[in-house]
């Protein structure tokens, strides 16, 4: 193998440390003057250098950093979509932002979809959608859920079939199901492949998260949940 060869091969080799060698090259030519001028005031004047880069850089980066905690532990957070339980409102992969703050000024309301922590181990977080509310008596047959004995015909409810479950509590044929005060009733889009309410049993309305409100990824999925 020639010089020539060897010298490709290395170079194919190290693409992206060549890269990064020659950029870091460029950026020393490119700043040279504005290098020299701070490693000068480094050295001249420690204590206001260290002041200059703390309020140019150093505050505003912690007050961003402390905004997005804020944000996203109170106001607005982000999910990813794990399961095809909710198919096909969601699918698997999508990632989704969950508005945290509404129900701090209202109930929920039937038909929203509810981020909670799961009942039986708080620290997984579940996505539903909310199907029955506290005091309602429900059923689930013919593939239709009943509330209060009246059927839920009108969309989104009418546009998923509901599977009952026999070896579920809450999933049998015609069961009457009582939501206790204080809880709520939630089912998967994706019936037949959910495991939800009907299963595991009700959500206290402490567990609730929020509502979800979009998906913004992939950018082919991106679009408001109502």
């Amino acid at each position: 193998m020639g010089m020539r060869e060897q010298m490709a091969e290395f170079l194919q080799q190290n693409s992206f440390g060549v890269f990064l060698s020659i950029s870091g090259l460029i950026l020393l030519i490119l700043f040279r003057k504005k290098l020299k001028h701070e490693w000068h005031f480094f050295r001249t004047e420690r204590k206001a250098w260290f002041y200059d880069k703390w309020k140019n850089w150093g505050e505003p980066f912690v007050v961003a950093l402390v905004l997005a905690i804020v944000i996203r532990t109170f106001l607005l957070g982000p999910y990813k979509i794990p399961t095809g339980s909710m198919k096909p409102t969601f699918q698997v992969g999508d990632r989704i932002f969950v508005d945290k703050i509404s129900y701090r000024f209202r109930d929920p309301e039937r038909g929203e979809i509810i981020v909670f922590k799961y009942p039986l181990e708080k620290k997984k977080d579940y996505v539903k959608r909310l199907i029955g509310l506290p005091g309602e008596t429900l059923q689930i047959k013919e593939g239709k859920v009943f509330v209060n004995g009246e059927p839920l015909d009108v969309p989104p409810f009418s546009n998923f079939y509901y599977y009952n479950r026999e070896d579920w509590d809450y999933g049998k044929y015609g069961v009457m199901i009582d939501v206790p005060k204080g809880h709520y009733f939630v089912l998967g889009d994706n019936s037949g492949k959910s495991s939800d309410s009907r299963n595991w049993g009700f959500v206290p309305q402490e567990n609730i998260v929020g509502r979800t409100v979009c998906i913004w990824w992939p950018p082919r999925r991106v679009r408001l949940v109502n």
